[in-house]
């Protein structure tokens, strides 16, 4: 952000210089890696500000600093992987707390709530956050409510005012994972969220060659209880991952650009595609999100899922036989990437569960890249015929 009396720099400007300044010995422009473990004190407990690199690490800290400028909250705090950063969040609460979750999540998360923090003595309803009024569906005994918008795989938009609005007259935490549209295009902390999560894996780092994961707290008090669990719990983001990120973030808003382009494209598309039952697109008119999308977002990138009017083995049919668009998991490179939730992503979740949540044997999940689209239209139309024989 800009530190004179003018107006506040712009996202596509605070993602190449939000939360970095020039090395201070050497004049580096780039954040320089920091790749080391532990700092020289000149008297027991008497230290420049870093000590172990778990605790503090130069590198790490500009990464967390330059994307809390860009989710306009107080602290950033950066983990291994997306996953570390949500359970982190979940260290937030006491014993017997009560987690309100949406319906339709990564599948990742919902294990990691059902398997592993179900056992710790959380408990977790998930309820459709965004056909539900926020008063009904978030009781008054709520410790916290996690919220995908868009959610994946089928990009339901949540009207994350109204559940703010909520969560603050129950006194329950608001933590919204912003994955999918990235701070370019949504910021939840301004719609009174009080954490946002990402997985930096995907559409920051944007590059497909990072895992990792970050936090954002709207406040100094709950970004320095967040700081407390990275450090107790160890699962910190190393400093070449952060600087990779950091490296991708620069490029961000162009590149979220060409996403949402190409996607748009990819919609048309498949809307007039015969073959094609439902496509999810929030800022699509036809989507039944797009009017909260609208007014919360101002835009969004290259995620699309839509479903085949087929059965489960032409949907395979579909993924494998594509050319440009990778048969693989995750998101957000600028490589084009297809998917089969209901085998891969989402295979965690038990099949009844799928199927009462929309997931469909015929779900298709794209992330749609900045490829030429004229090539990527002709690699999808390619697949759909190849499915037919």
């Amino acid at each position: 952000m800009s530190e004179s009396n003018e107006r506040p720099d712009a996202l596509a400007t605070r993602a190449i210089h939000g939360g970095q300044h020039h090395e201070p010995v050497t004049g580096a422009v780039m954040q320089p890696v920091f790749q080391t473990s532990t700092y020289a004190q000149t008297w027991p407990a008497r230290h420049t500000g870093y000590e172990y690199s778990r605790t503090q690490n130069p590198t790490r800290e500009a990464l967390e600093r330059c994307v809390a400028s860009l989710e306009e909250g107080a602290e950033g705090i950066a983990f291994g992987s997306g996953l570390a950063a949500t359970e982190a969040v979940l260290h937030l609460l006491p014993p017997g707390a009560h987690v309100i979750c949406g319906d339709d999540v990564y599948g990742g998360t919902y294990r990691l709530f059902t398997k592993v923090m179900a056992h710790r003595n959380l408990r977790f309803t998930f309820v459709d956050l965004t056909g539900t009024p926020a008063d009904d569906a978030i009781p008054a005994d709520a410790d916290l409510v996690w919220l995908e918008s868009p959610t994946n795989p089928l990009l339901k938009v949540a009207d994350i005012a109204a559940i703010a609005a909520r969560c603050k007259a129950v006194g329950a935490l608001l933590a919204v994972d912003n994955t999918f549209a990235t701070p370019v295009f949504q910021r939840p902390l301004t719609l009174g969220a009080d954490l946002v999560v990402h997985s930096t894996t995907k559409y920051l780092n944007g590059h497909s060659d990072v895992v990792g994961g970050v936090a954002v707290a709207r406040t100094a008090a709950l970004g320095e209880r967040m700081h407390f669990i990275q450090n107790a719990v160890g699962a910190v983001c190393g400093p070449w991952d952060a600087f990779l990120v950091l490296r991708g973030i620069k490029t961000l808003a162009v590149r979220m650009a060409r996403h949402q382009d190409n996607a748009r494209q990819v919609v048309d598309w498949l809307v007039r595609h015969p073959e094609v039952k439902r496509v999810h697109y929030p800022m699509w008119e036809g989507d039944p999100g797009h009017a909260v999308a609208s007014r919360q977002m101002s835009g969004f990138g290259g995620m699309i899922s839509f479903v085949l009017d087929a059965d489960l083995a032409r949907a395979e049919k579909v993924c494998a036989s594509t050319r440009l668009f990778t048969l693989a998991e995750s998101l957000g490179g600028v490589e084009s990437l297809i998917e089969l939730p209901a085998s891969m992503t989402h295979a965690s979740v038990p099949e009844a569960d799928r199927r009462a949540r929309g997931i469909e044997d015929g779900l298709i999940r794209l992330s749609v890249g900045i490829e030429d689209v004229g090539d990527l239209l002709a690699d999808l139309e390619s697949a759909f015929a190849a499915s037919r024989s």
